[in-house]
């Protein structure tokens, strides 16, 4: 039996209607080709009758999807909408939730760039926390690898960013509060090495002087920064419920249940002696008791950002080298009402 008559670069670059530079760079699994381009070349190999590489066999387009974990309903309703896009576009996501004590962030990217994954959507990642180093998102933006980041952004990283308004989102809250009397209203958020923290801080401080007038130092004793988890928010509860707060915004909904909860161990009802505002509008967050006031993320029209943006990164059409901010929205329920007399 005769040996298969090895393709030439030339022959597929022809078939494909590519360069030979192009060609190289599917067959040998490197990025920077789009999937458009690679399956021009893999057609091309198999209509000349050559065996596809063993590294290309079988291969489907897919898509790394990088989360912190998924007990708070928030990194669910992102992943559902991202990979409801991915696959409108052909392709499978490959859901890499981080846990404590479990495989990191660094280990995931490693695992999916061994299979060959087009390209990886980062969500609440390492590039949100500021003490982190960008040389690890540097690495993959210089190989050619797609890649864009959901809430939170890192200075120097030739990359998309998709983020909600954090600043808009504290104004919001505050203004609502302040328009049904409250003055003395905390900040329930988590530690200040997160870029989205930051902002929410600065957000807090100028609504608190533009809608009631306080002074940057009267603010910022009202902020009290924990965990974003629902023990998190009830540890931050204990400080501004001892501090006199009428009512408190949180930086995630979980926390806010946490407010919740020492308010009702301490006696409180909510909202009657307590407002307490939440941030996210997670799923179910409607069905709490009471139904929970919050800031409502753009995650349907940002999870539809991320993934069109990294199809344009895939298809060879890079997007806007910025970050794409999201204005949220307020969704008043039952865990707001007028500050007590």
């Amino acid at each position: 039996m005769s040996e298969q008559p090895r393709a030439t670069l030339a022959d597929i670059a022809e078939m494909a209607g590519v360069s030979e530079a192009t060609v190289s760079r599917v067959l040998n699994d490197r990025p920077g080709a789009s999937i458009i381009t690679r399956r021009a070349v893999l057609t091309a190999l198999d209509v000349l009758g050559y065996e596809r590489p063993v590294r290309l066999r079988g291969k489907s387009g897919l898509v790394g999807l990088v989360t912190p974990e998924l007990s708070n309903p928030i990194f669910p309703a992102f992943a559902q909408v991202m990979e409801t896009h991915l696959a409108q576009h052909g392709l499978t996501a490959v859901l890499c939730t981080q846990t404590p004590g479990g495989v990191g962030e660094d280990e995931y990217v490693e695992l999916l760039l061994d299979r060959g994954v087009a390209g990886i959507i980062f969500v609440s990642g390492m590039h949100a926390d500021a003490t982190a180093d960008n040389g690890r998102y540097r690495a993959l933006t210089e190989r050619g690898l797609p890649v864009v980041f959901v809430n939170g952004f890192m200075a120097g990283v030739d990359a998309p960013f998709i983020s909600d308004d954090d600043v808009a989102a504290m104004d919001l809250a505050v203004a609502h509060l302040a328009s049904m009397g409250h003055s003395r209203i905390g900040l329930a958020v988590g530690p200040d090495r997160f870029v989205p923290v930051v902002r929410k801080r600065a957000g807090f401080i100028a609504a608190m002087e533009r809608h009631l007038g306080a002074s940057r130092e009267d603010a910022e004793s009202l902020i009290v920064q924990s965990l974003f988890t629902v023990e998190g928010g009830q540890a931050a509860a204990h400080h501004l419920l001892a501090a006199g707060v009428t009512a408190i915004v949180c930086g995630s909904d979980l926390m806010a249940l946490g407010v919740v909860r020492t308010a009702r161990q301490r006696g409180l009802r909510v909202p009657q002696d307590v407002s307490v505002v939440g941030y996210d509008d997670s799923p179910l967050i409607a069905f709490t008791d009471p139904p929970l006031t919050t800031v409502r993320q753009a995650v349907d029209a940002m999870g539809a950002a991320a993934v069109q943006a990294l199809m344009d990164e895939v298809n060879g059409t890079p997007a806007p080298r910025d970050e794409f901010v999201f204005r949220p929205e307020l969704i008043v329920r039952g865990s707001t009402t007028s500050a007590p007399n």
